[in-house]
């Protein structure tokens, strides 16, 4: 390898190649960027002069793979690798392929998350001041890369990498909690507001925004690593610090006004968040009459969604509105739905919504499986319910049973 122009090309073989034996090649030939840390430098020289998205490709996941792969890299070191990323994301953000920030932007996540515990050097600790740089700019793409930098920092905090042990893991993901998730989560729902009112916002940025609250909202707060593909993750841990963000009526409103006025991806996004706001715990809120208020909002809102039938044409919208009403029986007993003003006519709407979804359940028979819970677990509280306001639901269920079984 004598050149870069040679160097760019054995990276457009690695990349795009379709002769394996160039490409087994082009990989031996390359293969020592990414294994010996003498190389860091060279990587930084290819990014700098390269004018092949792909050799910046190759460069930046070298530093990754080399960051990753030497645990014992000093901390000046990765300081220096760190303000190098921002600066170079700063600097030629604008003119970099959309899989190359999306590398760099891994990158940077992996530094500050492999020097986070550094008792000598705090400096990894002030990321979220610095990337919020990169949302002052007045251009789209810098907002864009520090929405991206957020989305994929929170992301890498609450997950474990390779070569961290689970020990280390849950340090560094309750101090990331502690010291920079509710900056975050505040940043993102500002974020999605100005987004939200903005005529002229692009989509891309509104996916971004909504994809961080959800990122926060979806975070391990107290390391039960739970997994989502199940319905039994019961209630979100939130932190007590995040008390006033949540019981805000506009944070709740928000969701559903990002829910109403766009399209999937953004919406069923906001979906996504709803359901986890609907699962938060109990005894987060400072007092019963502030959790029934917010019951009072999540049925409020569904009702008008159903009413009007928003979105629901869309499939990825369809189910996750699905999973957002059996969770709201998951989190919430009976009896508190009942006494919910408005909750006559909403149990009507979503028994007709259920009704409908069974006569198409091939369309969407994932997500009826939510609504058949959700019934499932109300039927189940009827013997636990005191006081005299109707349930409803003996109106509903022998329809709701006939029509399961006659759709089969």
């Amino acid at each position: 390898m004598q050149s870069l122009p040679e160097l760019e090309q054995l990276c457009n073989v690695l990349y795009n190649g379709h002769d394996p034996s160039e490409r087994a090649h082009a990989e031996n030939a390359l293969r020592p960027f990414s294994v010996n840390v003498d190389y860091i430098p060279q990587c930084k020289a290819i990014l700098d002069s390269a004018t092949s998205p792909y050799a910046q490709l190759f460069a930046t996941s070298s530093l990754t793979k080399l960051l990753t792969d030497n645990a014992g890299l000093g901390g000046q070191l990765k300081i220096d690798m760190r303000n190098y990323v921002i600066n170079f994301l700063a600097n030629k953000g604008n003119s970099l392929e959309g899989f190359v920030v999306t590398s760099l932007v891994q990158l940077l996540s992996r530094i500050t998350k492999t020097a986070w515990l550094d008792a000598d050097n705090d400096a990894h600790r002030e990321i979220v001041t610095e990337v919020m740089n990169f949302l002052k700019q007045q251009n789209n793409t810098h907002y864009h890369i520090g929405l991206k930098i957020f989305n994929q920092l929170v992301t890498e905090m609450n997950q474990q990498s390779p070569g961290t042990s689970l020990i280390a893991q849950r340090k560094i993901a309750v101090s990331f909690r502690h010291n920079a998730l509710l900056q975050i989560f505040q940043v993102s729902l500002q974020a999605l507001q100005e987004l939200q009112a903005s005529q002229s916002s692009e989509a891309r940025l509104k996916e971004q925004a909504a994809s961080l609250v959800l990122a926060c909202l979806s975070y391990d707060f107290v390391g039960t690593s739970l997994d989502e593909s199940t319905e039994d993750i019961g209630t979100i841990q939130v932190p007590s610090s995040w008390r006033s963000l949540i019981e805000e009526p506009a944070t709740m409103q928000l969701m559903f006004d990002v829910y109403r006025d766009n399209a999937p991806p953004v919406s069923n996004v906001a979906l996504e968040c709803l359901v986890r706001m609907a699962s938060v715990r109990r005894s987060l809120f400072g007092s019963e009459t502030e959790r029934n208020a917010y019951l009072q909002r999540l049925i409020a809102g569904t009702a008008e969604v159903l009413a009007r039938n928003q979105g629901l044409g869309e499939h990825a919208n369809y189910h996750e509105f699905c999973r957002l009403l059996s969770r709201l029986k998951t989190n919430y007993q009976l009896s508190e739905l009942v006494a919910v003003p408005g909750y006559q006519a909403w149990i009507n709407a979503v028994a007709e919504f259920t009704l409908t979804s069974l006569q198409s359940w091939q369309w969407a028979s994932a997500s009826v499986y939510y609504l058949l819970a959700l019934w499932s677990r109300l039927i189940s509280s009827v013997p636990y319910l005191k006081g005299e306001t109707p349930s409803m639901l003996d109106a509903y269920v022998p329809r709701i049973t006939e029509t399961f079984i006659t759709s089969r």
